[in-house]
């Protein structure tokens, strides 16, 4: 990769960020395609946040990824949110058109692009999604306009209901929705006739990677799971499902897909989807 003085400048702030697999498949992107462009991490505390974002137009850095704890926060430095940025309330991408700076949210649109990709449709399914964060309110919003039903269990269940009650606001959702109490009565009642169970939990992530969110027995063979965690690849969950017959999706494929998008609000060029796959496989191999 050839730096210039006319290299864009693109990255990801948050905290931490020093583990982040964004930097390896987007420069693996931008290098496929011959784009001058890099992709950075910046280590930014909460107490930092304006004035990072200061530095975005003052230095005219291209793009930016959001994570946490910046996802909601961020919004009131920025002139613009696209339409589902607003709605949900949440921004992962900036874009910085002339210096005026635009938010978006990938994260939905690319866990719905995750289980296209590997082959199921949502489109008038039953769909459960296992907890109320930000991680579910995000993939919530954008299964919503797809699915016949989405259920919401969390354990606090308020903040499910919260979800709900937010979901049912936007006319263009057109999902039956309700939320219940994450638990194994309503995940065995819930499960029965689903199609799609989606976690949007931290369960099962490294290094607890010996739990899973849901009991193995109330996993059946016509569902797909998708965990959103994607370190480990397979988690416990996924690798319970495989051995029901269960068809799996794994987060990774969305990490991948959400920042696609983001390369695309940045670039304007079409992104090679398989090369960011393959890159970001063989990082979080070598890991």
């Amino acid at each position: 990769m050839r730096i210039s003085g006319k290299t864009k400048v693109c990255g990801l702030i948050g905290n931490p960020v020093e583990h982040s697999l964004s930097p390896c498949f987007q420069n693996a992107a931008f290098q496929h395609l011959g784009l001058d462009y890099v992709y950075v991490v910046f280590t930014v505390k909460k107490e930092h946040l304006h004035s990072a974002v200061q530095g975005m137009r003052s230095f005219g850095i291209r793009g930016l990824n959001v994570t946490m704890p910046h996802k909601i926060d961020v919004i009131k430095y920025l002139d613009e949110l696209d339409k589902t940025a607003e709605s949900i309330g949440s921004v992962n991408t900036i874009l910085n058109k002339n210096g005026r700076l635009i938010g978006y949210t990938t994260d939905g649109m690319g866990a719905l692009k995750a289980l296209k990709y590997h082959g199921t449709d949502p489109s008038g399914k039953k769909i459960v999604v296992l907890g109320a964060g930000g991680a579910s309110r995000s993939v919530s919003f954008a299964l919503a306009k797809e699915a016949r039903e989405l259920v919401v269990l969390n354990r606090t269940l308020k903040r499910a209901e919260n979800l709900v009650n937010n979901l049912s606001c936007m006319s263009e959702n057109a999902a039956e929705t309700r939320a219940g109490k994450l638990d194994d009565e309503n995940v065995k009642k819930e499960l029965e006739d689903a199609d799609i169970l989606v976690n949007a939990t931290p369960v099962g992530m490294r290094p607890n990677t010996d739990v899973t969110p849901v009991n193995p027995s109330l996993l059946h063979p016509s569902l797909t799971v998708f965990d959103l965690v994607y370190n480990p690849l397979e988690t416990r969950l996924l690798s319970e499902a495989k051995k029901k017959g269960a068809k799996t999706v794994n987060g990774l494929t969305m990490l991948v897909f959400q920042g696609a998008i983001s390369f695309e609000i940045w670039t304007g060029v079409e992104p090679p989807i398989k090369v960011m796959m393959d890159a970001a496989l063989r990082e979080l191999k070598e890991r």
